[in-house]
């Protein structure tokens, strides 16, 4: 499946979501109703996925965990913040980085339309 089909049909299942619950949740909340509609949707993924860091050659433990991965496909970064900010889309870029995934989506649930907060990114 392309990547473009990949994402449409991960905000599909996000606005569902969004639609059935509203703002206003914790983000485990949004995570967890996430991925029984992905998985519903036939989708093969992954949620609190380790995210190590090789520095220097040296496979540091960091604790940073990815939210939702569909593997080498899409990393799926989830908030549910009064306002996204600067630093939540360097976080996701940065975890697309040390993952090698080329395409991100960073989704906010706290809007009262969902679209207005989703952003995609791409290396």
């Amino acid at each position: 499946m392309h990547i473009d089909e990949l994402t449409q049909i991960v905000i599909g299942c996000a606005i569902e979501v969004h639609k059935t619950l509203g703002p206003g949740l914790l983000e485990s909340s949004y995570e967890s109703c996430l991925m029984y509609e992905l998985c519903q949707a036939g989708l093969f993924i992954k949620n609190q996925v380790e995210l190590p860091i090789i520095y220097k050659e040296q496979y540091i433990a960091t604790g940073y965990k990815l939210d939702i991965l569909l593997p080498n496909e899409l990393i799926i970064e989830l908030k549910a913040v009064d306002k996204l900010q600067p630093i939540h889309s360097a976080q996701l870029i940065t975890y697309m980085k040390l993952s090698n995934i080329n395409t991100g989506l960073l989704i906010n649930f706290n809007t009262l339309k969902l679209v207005d907060g989703i952003k995609r990114f791409n290396l």
